[in-house]
């Protein structure tokens, strides 16, 4: 029962927000309390919830897992382009300087913008070839161009492992906005 009395109550355009909002919270979280609750209790008693209310979800991934190490030549060699960037794949100055940051980008560096752009800072065992979409299907990483008046960040979608960069005049202007992206990102603002 997602609610008392719903057995009794039909979903209309109405309601369906609400219906959707409590099979959503059953499903994730309710169905699974005692397990969730347990797994909490074993977590907390190994490290207590005061620390970790300091990081935020993707700091405690990071801190979890440790920082992976990004091939970023197979992640070159795996990504498709889109836009402007689709005739000259990775031979469009925005994309050559795009690939020479993230060479230049520290492990955690790295890790950070894989986790802005594709939602997670792991990379695949098998490697880029092998990213998934959040629908489980591989999805591979994708850089599509926007006009600058559209965003002068990059923009990421997560779901789709795509990429929107912006057709930076320069690589000096491109470097900074990533890191400003990556700045307003682990501070809870984004573009979208």
């Amino acid at each position: 029962q997602l609610k008392p009395g719903g057995e009794d109550i039909e979903v209309t355009n109405e309601n369906r927000n609400q219906y959707i909002h409590l099979l959503v919270r059953y499903m994730l979280f309710d169905r699974i309390k005692d397990q969730l609750a347990m797994m909490i209790r074993g977590f907390t008693e190994v490290i207590p919830a005061h620390l970790l209310a300091i990081f935020d979800p993707q700091e405690l991934e990071l801190l979890l897992c440790g920082l992976p190490t990004i091939d970023v030549g197979d992640w070159k060699a795996n990504t498709d382009y889109r836009g402007e960037y689709a005739s000259k794949r990775d031979n469009h100055n925005v994309v050559q300087w795009f690939w020479e940051v993230m060479h230049e980008f520290d492990e955690e560096q790295k890790a950070r913008f894989l986790q802005f752009a594709t939602g997670t800072s792991r990379v695949p065992v098998q490697g880029f070839a092998f990213l998934q979409g959040n629908d489980g299907n591989i999805k591979k990483f994708t850089i599509d161009s926007i006009p600058m008046k559209t965003s002068v960040f990059p923009r990421a979608h997560t779901c789709f492992n795509r990429l929107e960069i912006p057709i930076y005049p320069d690589k000096a202007t491109l470097k900074a906005r990533l890191q400003q992206a990556l700045q307003l990102e682990s501070v809870g603002f984004a573009d979208e």
